[in-house]
């Protein structure tokens, strides 16, 4: 599976990079720092399969990216998760507004992300996608 992955936390993007390679199935991560970074990366055309977006980050936060994103006719049924630390009820009733597919708040405790992300992969690994 392909993952576009918009995160600005280095820290964040190793532990994503550490988890998954504990997995079976082996998973394509596209990086892209910003919502300005991952649209230049979407327009680019190869379209990943899910895209996993942190909310707070420099230039564009992931709201603005989704509000973007999901009024693209080409890139509006990419599956959208939320990764993120925001426990913000209006963050979460937002997003799901704007039409996500997921909202994760993340774990304190390694192994509990781990176990999270491997049910996001999980699930999206066999759910029928639609590309633009």
């Amino acid at each position: 599976m392909k993952v576009l992955f918009i995160e600005d936390d280095m820290i964040e993007t190793m532990k994503l990079h550490r988890a998954i390679s504990n997995f079976e199935s082996k998973h394509q991560i596209i990086e892209a720092k910003n919502g300005e970074e991952a649209l230049e990366i979407l327009n680019g055309g190869d379209l990943p399969d899910i895209i996993l977006l942190d909310l707070n980050m420099p230039r564009m936060s992931g709201i603005e990216f989704l509000g973007i994103l999901k009024q693209d006719e080409k890139l509006k049924y990419l599956p959208t998760i939320i990764l993120t630390t925001s426990e913000n009820r209006a963050d979460l009733l937002t997003c799901f507004e704007i039409g996500i597919a997921g909202y994760i708040i993340k774990p304190l405790k390694y192994e509990d992300y781990e176990a999270k992300i491997k049910k996001v992969f999980d699930y999206w690994q066999v759910s029928e996608l639609i590309k633009g």
